[in-house]
């Protein structure tokens, strides 16, 4: 689908010319880009609470977030205030801050099983420095992922991912040589028999099992309990290490996760989004015998110029602030149940098949005509238009979703009744449009 976007958004299309000129594709990361739903990206000048305005002065309820950072809403007063004193104290120091140490205490009396976190800048750092301590832990090589887990960019694991990949139809990247992919193994997900087999074959050679417990790159995948205990049950059985990808569910589903959520104890967990209140932000963690292995403490290598700086720290904190003073999970499930109430009856008189699946206070609508899956499953051409045709459709009536079909919406504190009513009202208003 094409929009005619000079008309409607003529700085938003002035802007983007510009970038074109100096920014591959005209944006930092691709699924900024609308390829996958047509048109001209929206530039964003300004955010507050649950809305976003862009530079033709337009107002959207945002559905987006950032992508899962903003829990507590855009430019939240305690947050925002708290990084403004942060900043009259510097921006960074390039050495240890109080407010680092916090915020891994913070961690560590939250997520079950951790006792010690390191920084970083990104999830995809997390996730790379992860696998790089279970190898050296395990002092093994192989690794195991699952098709449609998105676990940053990292060479290594730029296979069967989601995200990014999932829109633009890719299975992996160029630029990424076979030989740094031969030690990923790739799993189906919701499939303990396949992990078996995986086991029974390669057991003793993989250092890590690594999945988003609560996959949300390729569509919200739930998964079931017995299949992430499955997992917990194999690798204790082979001396593997199982890492949970928390960059998404950790503390947005739960004070302590999808760990918490499900009762499973992983052996490393990653984290981003949340614990950066709006700031890059990643960390690892685990139980001290693993994480000793990291330098300075051990032979594991692993820095950050601006891992750990006060800036981000304390975006951190305020945000864990707001969200236990406010008993902010269960406002969230509260939100986020109110809401898929609001919608089932409107997707049930939708002219074509679209299924609601929250987790908590992740929303996605499947496009998928066979229903709402919980392995990877590539939408046809047919259901990808219908959605790019519906995302205009939002847009034009003031509701900004990801601009991606593969992608969740995120509910922050800042989306009230009237928000959600907005965002239902919208919605079977825009349903008809699509042919």
């Amino acid at each position: 689908m094409t929009d005619s976007t000079e008309a409607r958004y003529p700085n938003s299309e002035a802007l983007y010319a510009r970038a074109l000129k100096v920014i591959p594709g005209g944006v930092s990361s691709p699924v900024r880009a609308f390829r996958a739903v047509g048109g001209t990206p929206l530039f964003i000048t300004r955010a507050a609470g649950a809305e976003v305005t862009d530079a033709d002065g337009r107002t959207y309820l945002d559905m987006v977030g950032s992508w899962g950072p903003l829990i507590a809403g855009h430019a939240h007063p305690d947050v925002a205030g708290a990084v403004r004193e942060a900043l009259g104290r510097g921006t960074t120091f390039g050495a240890p801050c109080e407010p680092e140490v916090a915020l891994a205490e913070r961690v560590v009396a939250s997520y079950p099983g951790i006792e010690q976190v390191r920084f970083v800048s990104s999830g995809t750092e997390a996730v790379m420095s992860a696998i790089r301590l279970a190898r050296a832990y395990t002092g093994r090589d192989l690794i195991v992922k699952f098709a449609g887990c998105y676990h940053g960019h990292a060479d290594h694991l730029l296979v069967a991912a989601g995200s990014g990949l999932a829109t633009f139809g890719k299975p992996s990247s160029a630029g990424v040589p076979e030989a740094f992919t031969a030690c990923t193994c790739v799993l189906p997900l919701d499939d303990e028999a396949a992990a078996r087999a995986l086991f029974a074959r390669q057991g003793a050679r993989i250092a890590a099992v690594i999945i988003e417990p609560v996959p949300a790159n390729h569509g919200l995948l739930l998964q079931r309990r017995e299949f992430l205990a499955a997992l917990r049950q194999l690798t204790r059985e082979h001396g593997t290490l199982l890492i949970f990808d928390e960059v998404i569910s950790g503390f947005r589903l739960a004070r302590g996760g999808a760990a918490e959520l499900y009762g499973i104890t992983p052996d490393l967990a990653t984290f981003g989004k949340v614990i950066g209140g709006g700031m890059p932000v990643g960390a690892f963690g685990g139980p001290r015998r693993i994480m000793s292995r990291l330098a300075p403490e051990g032979d594991t290598y692993q820095a950050g110029t601006l891992s750990g700086n006060p800036v981000a720290m304390t975006a951190g904190l305020a945000t864990l602030d707001v969200l236990e003073r406010s008993q902010g999970w269960e406002q969230l499930e509260r939100t986020g149940a109110e809401l898929e109430a609001l919608l089932r009856p409107v997707l049930e008189r939708a002219p074509f098949p679209v299924h609601l699946v929250r987790q908590g206070s992740l929303i996605w609508m499947a496009f998928n005509e066979a229903g709402a899956p919980r392995a990877a499953a590539t939408l046809t051409e047919r259901e990808s238009g219908r959605f790019a045709q519906l995302f205009h459709a939002m847009l034009a009536r003031g509701v900004y979703l990801p601009p991606s079909a593969y992608e969740a919406c995120f509910l922050s504190l800042a989306h009230t009744r009237a928000h959600l009513q907005r965002f239902t009202q919208a919605l079977a208003d825009a349903l008809p449009a699509v042919t």
